[in-house]
């Protein structure tokens, strides 16, 4: 039997959604002259697919049926991005020289939505056969074991953080691979050392892009004043940034935050997505649903996630193929960092990079990214060792 309490956490965030990007649309809606429900259907479509994609792959038969679509997405999404750069502007939409989106007609598919779900099966399978049972290496021999993987992880960083200029996505990514390494058996030596290189390769993907800077720089200056405070008097000034660009958008997620307090303000009362906060509906729909449904409403998604992170880890300690665990481990992870990195980003804590909440945010290609990762899951959680 299929795991029933993840399949309704996650159909409760979807409601929410659904509410949301109605409410928290209005600006929008009237700035580009939308029809009312523009935002409201385009989100109930992608829900409905959703929720049938769960349900079609939770009845699936996962010896038969895990494998060939695990590899279909990770090798369809990771093509689609390798030809994307070169694909004229009439397939692929651009956004400020960025090619994130695969036009459809009416639709359009971003790719890095369904490779992390996809990269994720490619790990869960090659590690169940490469790495798993492998017996304790030297720290240099360990390096050698995860080379080819950081080398099509290398390959994804060039598609997504350069020319889709996405460098949440390779956070996620990055912090979902280190994790799942130590779940295989790798030693912690190893987690921060790779911890050490991204760090060094997250700020060289800073440096070389102007815009990433800007942000950096504009993030810094709301937070240096209570770090600096740590530091030495002669040491303040080469770390203090006077001339940074004001983060309105952060200033105003706070001000969202702060306005809604308790109870907050009513279902489409708020007035920080009146213009004061772009964006409100994707990247910055906690903001709007704490303005508007205040911190209960917060507490209320808070627990939804953490009950559907929690239903999916319980499946993956709970399933007998090491295959089965490492994908639910690793979905559960996507989920949980995803949700971290935006949570920390719209509260100031860490500079805004500019990704989805999973089953939260307005965007078909999250949606139904999101349920095909819960929807294998499923499909594997009929596997359970009673």
């Amino acid at each position: 039997m299929i795991d029933k309490t993840l399949f309704g956490a996650v159909t409760g965030l979807f409601t929410l959604s659904l509410i949301m990007s109605y409410s928290l649309s209005e600006y929008t809606v009237i700035y580009y002259h939308y029809q009312d429900f523009h935002f409201f259907l385009r989100q109930l479509v992608a829900i409905v697919l959703g929720i049938f994609l769960m349900a079609g792959l939770s009845r699936l038969d996962p010896d038969r049926w895990f494998v060939p679509i695990g590899f279909s997405v990770f090798l369809l999404s990771f093509g689609a991005m390798i030809a994307m750069p070169f694909m004229p502007e009439t397939l692929v939409k651009s956004v400020l020289g960025a090619k994130r989106w695969i036009r459809f007609s009416m639709v359009s598919l971003a790719p890095a939505e369904f490779f992390k779900v996809g990269f994720v099966f490619f790990l869960a399978w090659s590690f169940s056969r490469k790495m798993l049972y492998r017996e304790k290496l030297p720290l240099s021999k360990e390096a050698q074991v995860v080379f080819p993987y950081l080398l099509v992880f290398g390959i994804a960083v060039v598609l997504i953080a350069i020319f889709q200029k996405d460098l949440g996505q390779v956070v996620v990514l990055a912090a979902t691979m280190a994790t799942l390494f130590i779940f295989a058996g790798r030693s912690i030596k190893l987690f921060f050392l790779l911890l050490l290189f991204g760090a060094g390769a997250f700020a060289g993907l800073v440096l070389v892009a102007p815009h990433r800077m800007v942000r950096m720089r504009s993030w810094w200056s709301t937070v240096q004043d209570d770090v600096l405070r740590f530091f030495p008097e002669s040491m303040v000034g080469r770390f203090r940034v006077d001339a940074a660009q004001e983060p309105y958008q952060i200033a105003n997620s706070l001000n969202a935050i702060k306005n809604g307090d308790f109870w907050g303000q009513g279902l489409g009362a708020g007035q920080f997505k009146l213009g004061y906060l772009s964006e409100v509906h994707t990247d910055f729909v906690l903001s709007g649903i704490t303005e508007e449904l205040g911190l209960v409403g917060l507490a209320v998604v808070m627990v939804l996630m953490m009950l559907v992170v929690y239903r999916l880890f319980k499946i993956a300690a709970s399933v007998e193929k090491p295959m089965y665990y490492i994908f639910s481990t690793g979905a559960g992870l996507l989920i949980a960092f995803a949700l971290l990195v935006n949570s920390y980003g719209v509260s100031g804590i860490t500079p805004i990079k500019g990704i989805a909440v999973p089953f939260l945010s307005y965007g078909g290609s999250q949606i139904l990214a999101s349920s095909l990762a819960v929807g294998m899951v499923l499909m594997v959680s009929k596997r359970r060792i009673q």
